[in-house]
């Protein structure tokens, strides 16, 4: 990943001074510059969101996992920890990535408050409520369910990417198991799939300004005192405690795997992707949960587990092939917004805007929005002249 992120600040670099976008479009730069804008380097960049966004979900998947081996430890603290560390990791990326604090602003605010406290703290505890009452798998069906509600609710979804949604959904719930449970499991369970779509739709306004680093670390250090204010009311003194070993080598997986890592595949991936076909790789979680359990010893998997993931690829493969328009020319362009610069080893798709000067017109500097960016956050032309302006302004 280190590499890929130093290929993303140097292309900057040359977008700025070859009057191109760093993509190779065109310009006088020419030579390895165009040669990066190819077919290979445009099949590594079409296939970049993908691997991201099915890493991500794969290593989310293996938090069931890791939370039946530790059990044992408060539910409440034990979040609370996770995020308190990777809070921590993530604000530690941020600063060797040179990437400053930016101010929030009301609404950005508002939707980083929103994002910890429905995607992040409450899920948590909606899920948590949903296995205590119904097992872990009408908790896991229902999840299931998460490509079918992202297909549905991001814009105007093509009909392959509704089919591609229903049988990841399928093939998820086939994984899973059907369960069994009372209507307060039920419930809780769907409380946890609408936490899980604003783990997404929340984060979309956010990443063009602040990207993935931010986002990440923000929502994270909002979530500490969410879950533990949760732990308090649940258990009182007894929300923390000296872990045993296992429990803190499942505590440290979590925050820096579970957490910080697979964040920022998954909201590096969401520009990418765009949230529709996104949503199609949440049908990697029960997979992840699958290989998690084998690795643990808590179970083999059986055929339908098989089966049931071989779905899950398949309508992934459906999603993503036939004639699909890319959501961004340049997934960098679409994550670091009007005003792209070198943005340090986690330039571009990490690190968001950077807080450079807004470029003139842009909704940062109170201009009026493009067409196109007014249509949905995650588009942005790959070349624009504010695009190259800020670019020639930065160093």
């Amino acid at each position: 990943m280190k590499a890929d992120v130093t290929f993303t600040g140097r292309a900057a670099r040359r977008g700025g001074s070859g009057g191109g976008a760093g993509d190779g479009a065109g310009g006088p730069a020419g030579g390895r510059t165009a040669s990066r804008g190819g077919p290979v380097g445009r099949g590594r960049r079409e296939m970049r969101g993908p691997v991201q966004a099915a890493t991500g979900m794969f290593m989310v998947g293996t938090l069931a996992g890791v939370s039946e081996a530790i059990g044992g430890y408060p539910v409440y603290g034990g979040q609370a920890l996770r995020y308190l560390v990777a809070a921590v990791l993530l604000f530690a990326v941020a600063r060797a990535s040179g990437l400053r604090f930016l101010r929030p602003r009301p609404r950005e605010a508002a939707l980083l408050v929103a994002l910890a406290l429905f995607g992040l703290a409450a899920f948590n505890v909606c899920l948590s409520e949903a296995a205590r009452h119904g097992g872990p798998a009408l908790a896991g069906t229902v999840l299931g369910m998460s490509p079918i509600v992202m297909a549905l609710i991001s814009g105007r979804p093509s009909p392959r990417t509704v089919g591609a949604a229903t049988v990841v959904a399928a093939g998820a719930v086939l994984a899973t198991g059907l369960g069994s449970g009372d209507l307060p499991a039920l419930l809780w369970s769907l409380a946890a799939l609408g936490c899980e779509v604003s783990f997404t739709l929340l984060a979309v306004p956010l990443l063009p300004r602040f990207g993935a680093v931010r986002v990440s670390a923000y929502s994270s250090a909002l979530a500490v005192p969410l879950l533990a204010a949760a732990g308090w009311l649940a258990d009182g003194t007894a929300m923390l405690r000296v872990p045993s070993a296992a429990e803190a080598a499942g505590l440290a997986y979590q925050a820096v795997l579970v957490t910080t890592v697979a964040f920022l595949l998954w909201y590096g991936a969401l520009p990418r992707l765009g949230p529709g076909t996104a949503g199609l790789f949440a049908g990697m979680m029960p997979v992840g949960a699958i290989v998690a359990g084998t690795v643990l010893g808590l179970g083999a998997p059986t055929l339908p587990d098989l089966a049931g993931a071989a779905l899950v690829v398949a309508g992934i493969a459906i999603g993503l092939g036939g004639p699909r328009r890319s959501p961004v020319t340049s997934p960098r362009d679409a994550l670091t917004g009007p005003s792209p610069g070198p943005g340090g080893p986690y330039g571009g798709a990490l690190s968001g805007a950077g807080g450079s000067s807004p470029a003139a017109g842009s909704p940062a500097a109170g201009g009026a929005a493009s067409p196109a960016a007014a249509a949905a956050p995650w588009e942005a032309p790959a070349s624009s002249p504010a695009t190259e302006a800020s670019a020639r302004r930065l160093p």
